[in-house]
């Protein structure tokens, strides 16, 4: 549904991204974990082109652009089957609960007011947020406004979710809600490609974890083998710092 292949990016004499393949099938939820400034969320940014990569092909739902000579044309139909959540959350700050998640459908997908807020509402829901849909972001916590990005992605009905370190900005407790969300967002099938400090993510949520170190992936299996069975030293050592962070 999603391969990634040859993908190589360079920030002036700093490459960043090293001939990365990935693979990811419909329904899966793809955990990228690795220390930071490991390319993770280049990585991820490449697949909608947020971050135009200098090298290798994308194909999502059966649409491939070569990376190197994509046409704007592309870029758009790409993006489309595309739906991206930050860590800053990126709502309008000008615009209610309902008409943050409304836009999309509106703007983009030209759907008709009426269609656009059942759709809207029925996400909202999902998240657990249908009591504020009049509410303004400055009105909400951050936990609260990450809710709204996750239903705001889920109502484009992407063929890929993109989610970067989406909790990032948020304390333990919020943190914990929000992955909670996320568990019942994996549960309606949706494909996810998430970048994540949260291993509890990685570990109970996602079924394929990718580990990646200096631009390149070192290590993909299921959770259990990443983080009960790894193949390679660097993931063990990786892993181990994680479960004894003060051991000298």
């Amino acid at each position: 549904m999603l391969t990634i292949e040859g993908i190589e990016k360079s920030f002036s004499d700093n490459k960043v991204l090293k001939g990365i393949d990935l693979k990811v099938n419909r329904g899966d939820v793809v955990a990228l974990i690795g220390p930071s400034g490991t390319g993770k969320t280049t990585l991820l940014r490449t697949i909608n082109f947020l971050e135009k990569a200098d090298k290798g092909t994308i194909t999502i739902d059966g649409l491939t652009a070569d990376c190197h000579n994509v046409s704007e044309r592309e870029i758009i139909q790409l993006r489309r089957k595309t739906a991206m959540v930050f860590q800053n959350y990126n709502l309008f700050r000008n615009k209610t609960v309902l008409e943050n998640v409304m836009e999309g459908l509106v703007v983009v997908q030209k759907k008709s007011a009426a269609e656009a807020e059942a759709i809207a509402k029925e996400q909202i829901e999902l998240v657990g947020m249908s009591d504020r849909l009049n509410a303004y972001p400055m009105e909400l916590s951050g936990g609260q406004q990450q809710r709204i990005g996750i239903a705001r992605a889920m109502a484009l009905k992407p063929d890929v979710m993109l989610l970067d370190e989406p909790t990032s900005s948020l304390d333990p407790e919020r943190s914990a809600e929000i992955l909670k969300v996320l568990q019942k967002v994996a549960k309606t099938g949706m494909t996810m490609v998430i970048t994540t400090h949260e291993m509890n993510f990685a570990k109970y949520v996602s079924n394929h974890v990718v580990f990646m170190e200096a631009g390149n992936i070192v290590e993909e299996g299921s959770p259990d083998q990443i983080f009960n069975h790894p193949q390679e030293e660097r993931t063990r050592r990786f892993v181990q710092e994680l479960e004894n962070p003060f051991e000298v």
